[in-house]
């Protein structure tokens, strides 16, 4: 079978369109293009979103966020952090960054998401602090993580990247009760920036130092100093930072995007319920839903093939590009990626419920940009081949 380009269907693509050209060249003709009034209103926006009492601060990335929150609360060498083995490696290694250690765990086999009982297992006396991932936009059940943290002096910080409008009973994640909230606004997000990210938390202590340490440790934020009446060249270094902030071009995007977030999950929940439909036949395990009360962003939409299936997960995965249909893993467990494997001596029996889900996962495309039509060809695909 010979496809154009034309005929491939992506795993993702941002949703952009003209008013995210016009609010960039606005940007352009302002003559203030990075860290600025933009992003800095941006992220009043997204607190505002958030609907609680939390500071909002925008960065580079997610990684970048993760990496601030945990310096933020004193992380550094000798203490451990847990995290789970189902995500990508920027939650772990935000933890080498500090000269800590992660502590890879397993997850939840239904809903792939840390649990409060593999946690407890995992903490030494040299636990500091535990990273929960909202896999593929469910959230964890972070009043139980929360819960648990407390009651052993941890630390808890939302890894939020899959997360962005997820609810958990009812409230926001970003709003709940951990110590900080980080979102990724990656190319394939339910929003974009590009690259970028936001840390969300309640106290100020942690926001004030995440906002000095995102910008080489400067006491003074430069838009404050550049656009003063008064000559304000002076400033003080009060540590040693990191280069971490978020342009006012990728600002203005953000901006534009956040305002569209409530069509973005229309159309995402409307694409998870039909793949729900129409793939229930098949020998596959759909992704769970949220519980009653809470909401799923549907950032990924991930299956399982069952021991019912024709084909393993990798030739089915060759078979669908052949189709002109693209998809993706999510993920290569951390305890098989070399780096984390070999420093920290892992091995699959001890990661049953990531290994089972690595060997048979796939996930499907799911973007606001997919039509019916280009859904109605995914899932016509996926029954030729698996009936």
């Amino acid at each position: 079978m010979t496809l154009s380009t034309d005929d491939f269907l992506p795993f993702a693509l941002p949703d952009l369109g003209e008013e995210e050209a016009a609010a960039v060249l606005a940007c352009l003709r302002s003559g203030w293009i990075t860290s600025g009034p933009v992003s800095r209103q941006f992220e009043q926006d997204f607190a505002a979103c958030l609907g609680g009492d939390v500071h909002a601060i925008a960065v580079n990335s997610a990684t970048a966020g993760l990496h601030l929150a945990l310096e933020a609360l004193g992380i550094g060498p000798g203490d451990e952090v847990i995290v789970p083995t189902m995500t990508f490696t920027a939650t772990a290694e935000v933890v080498r960054y500090l000269g800590a250690d992660p502590v890879i765990v397993d997850v939840d086999p239904h809903t792939l998401c840390l649990q409060p009982d593999a946690i407890e297992a995992a903490i030494t006396p040299d636990t500091r602090a535990v990273i929960p991932v909202h896999y593929g936009g469910l959230a964890c059940d972070i009043d139980a993580i929360v819960a648990l943290a407390r009651r052993h002096g941890l630390r808890v910080v939302e890894d939020a990247a899959h997360a962005f409008p997820t609810t958990l009973r009812g409230r926001l994640v970003g709003t709940l009760d951990s110590d900080a909230t980080v979102f990724s606004f990656y190319a394939n997000k339910t929003i974009t920036t590009g690259e970028g990210g936001m840390v969300v938390c309640r106290a100020a202590d942690i926001a004030a130092r995440v906002r000095v340490m995102r910008l080489h440790g400067i006491s003074e934020d430069a838009f404050d100093r550049f656009v003063s009446r008064h000559p304000a060249w002076f400033y003080q270094v009060v540590a040693p930072g990191f280069k971490y902030n978020l342009t006012d071009i990728a600002a203005a995007i953000g901006r534009v995007q956040l305002r569209k977030i409530d069509g973005f999950l229309t159309r995402r929940q409307h694409l998870a319920r039909q793949y729900n439909e129409c793939l229930a036949d098949l020998p596959l395990t759909l992704p769970p839903d949220a519980p009653p009360g809470s909401q799923h962003a549907w950032h990924l939409y991930p299956v399982r093939l069952t021991a019912q299936a024709p084909l393993a997960r990798d030739r089915l995965i060759e078979l669908l590009a052949e189709h002109g249909i693209g998809t993706s893993v999510h993920y290569i467990p951390l305890h098989r990626q070399p780096y984390w494997r070999d420093r920290y001596q892992l091995h699959p029996e001890q990661f049953p419920h990531a290994e089972a889900s690595y060997h048979a996962q796939l996930t499907l495309p799911l973007y606001t940009r997919m039509t019916d039509a280009d859904q109605a060809r995914v899932i016509a695909t996926l029954t030729e081949l698996l009936c």
